[in-house]
């Protein structure tokens, strides 16, 4: 019979482990998420479309081989790292 008790106390002890490291991986999320709205909030409209159209016009002289792919990733990461968007 003890040997139950100790191993629904393991289980216990187990379950409340996993809870403790959901509840931590989630506040880490939560934490990058404000984060990143915290960087895009300074973004006036008027930025966030030029980086847009910045982006567009990157992707255009990609698309006609005026600059090289290192270039284009280069560029398309720093666009979209000052949009606030993580890139692939």
């Amino acid at each position: 019979m003890l040997a139950g008790v100790a191993k629904s106390r393991g289980e216990a002890v187990a379950k409340r482990a996993r809870e403790q490291a959901r509840a931590v991986k989630k506040q880490a999320k939560q934490t990058k998420r404000e984060a990143r709205t915290d960087d895009t909030a300074h973004l006036s409209a008027t930025s966030e479309a030029a980086l847009f159209e910045e982006f567009a016009r990157l992707s255009a002289e990609r698309e006609a081989g005026a600059i090289s792919e290192d270039h284009y990733t280069r560029e398309r990461s720093r666009i979209l790292a000052e949009l606030g968007i993580e890139p692939d």
